[in-house]
């Protein structure tokens, strides 16, 4: 049940932003005791790999805060986030295994089982995101993106964090996200709805 709930918000915080929970998972195995990730993963704290996605992190965090840049970058990150979903849950799950299977019986073992949930959720959660993202900026005319990306920002590093440290909060912090997404969508659509139209 554990490792459930260190996958999944492992792999909803990549759906939010690939690549904060793939750094924290490798700094906290590489400089810490609380993660040990298994000989089939350690290449999350590898140094170039640290490097490469944190910057990575860099050039996502400062694209998504450019209204129409932002919309390009989601739709390259339709990729990219599955992927990582896949990778953290994964890693995350296996972390508190002995072992991973060999990668050469990777299909034939249920090695690929964790790797695909993590795809689907981390898709799920970067497609929902995407559709939040349009309502908001329709209602506000661009001017929400920066705010909005800030805030999931702010979501992957508080569902990486619960996932690794206190895996029984990321059942209260996917709620509390599902919660405000319905709000801000039915905010966005009172804003649409009082906003005078141009004749």
């Amino acid at each position: 049940m554990i490792e459930a709930l260190v996958g999944t918000g492992l792999a909803a915080a990549a759906g939010l932003n690939a690549y904060i929970p793939l750094l924290l998972l490798g700094l906290l195995a590489r400089f810490t005791d609380i993660v040990a990730l298994p000989s089939a993963w350690a290449w999350l704290e590898n140094d170039w790999v640290l490097g490469v996605v944190g910057f990575l992190l860099v050039l996502e965090f400062i694209a998504d805060k450019v209204p129409a840049v932002d919309s390009i970058n989601d739709f390259v990150q339709t990729a990219v986030r599955p992927a990582s979903g896949g990778i953290v849950f994964g890693s995350g799950t296996a972390a508190a295994t002995p072992a991973v299977p060999d990668p050469s019986t990777f299909f034939t073992s249920d090695a690929w089982v964790p790797v695909v949930i993590g795809i689907v959720i981390a898709l799920a959660v970067h497609l929902a995101k995407a559709a939040l993202r349009v309502v908001a900026t329709a209602a506000l005319a661009g001017f929400a993106s920066p705010a909005l990306s800030v805030g999931e920002d702010i979501a992957s590093v508080g569902l990486a964090l619960s996932a690794i440290l206190l895996p029984v909060l990321v059942v209260i912090v996917l709620i509390a996200l599902v919660i405000g997404g319905v709000r801000l969508v039915r905010w966005s659509r009172r804003r649409s709805r009082q906003r005078p139209r141009v004749v």
